[in-house]
């Protein structure tokens, strides 16, 4: 088979796969698909991963936590890679939680965006930029090294690629171990995004839908 009626078979695949996807319903489940732990429930192997979780979220081990959980040889390096990612990395903490509410946009995560919205105003993000970011528009009042954070990370996880004059200015601000720890961040919020997507997980109550249906 030549590789021109390879690509048509293959667009033709794809298409149809968008065709079919864009003709699906999407509604909320009628229950939860994992319903959500408590500490009683915990296990052995669990509850130590549950105990360093308490330790720093807000949400205790509501979020992607529960279900990360119900696998444990899973959970124990996700906790692991988060404690240093986002915790003990030299990225300033101003551009990891920024990084953080980029994810939290791209993937319309209510949690994401809920949980990490005042540390990121906490760590020196503007208010405005946060707006205009939750709007989805390219902020106008982000600070350099910010701008050079934002336009990495979109075109990264948008693009699948990131352009030599973005990652150039990135690298204006950021040394390579910075970068190499930047996108690992970005990476482990994304699965955090995609764990709870594949659960359907929803807010606790009491907190504030950011993105609302029907909004872009």
């Amino acid at each position: 088979m030549n590789i021109a009626k390879s690509f048509t078979i293959a667009a033709a695949i794809t298409l149809g796969w968008l065709g079919g996807m864009a003709s699906m319903s999407w509604t909320k489940a009628a229950a939860p698909r994992m319903a959500e732990l408590t500490l009683a429930q915990l296990d052995d192997q669990q509850r130590p991963i549950a105990d360093r979780i308490m330790k720093f979220s807000r949400i205790g081990i509501g979020g992607p936590y529960h279900i990360w959980l119900r696998s444990p040889q899973a959970a124990r390096p996700i906790i692991d890679l988060m404690d240093y990612v986002r915790f003990q990395s030299m990225v300033p903490v101003r551009l990891r939680e920024f990084s953080i509410m980029i994810q939290g946009r791209l993937w319309r995560s209510q949690v994401e965006w809920a949980t990490h919205y005042q540390p990121a105003i906490n760590a020196g993000v503007a208010p405005e930029t946060l707006a205009a970011l939750k709007a989805n528009q390219r902020p106008a009042t982000m600070k350099p090294d910010e701008a050079a954070v934002y336009d990495f990370c979109m075109e990264l996880f948008t693009r699948h690629a990131v352009s030599d004059e973005t990652y150039g200015r990135l690298h204006q601000v950021l040394n390579d171990q910075q970068i190499v720890d930047l996108t690992v961040l970005q990476g482990l919020y994304v699965t955090a995004a995609a764990t709870m997507a594949i659960a359907d997980q929803g807010l606790p109550p009491g907190w504030d839908l950011a993105f609302k249906p029907g909004e872009p």
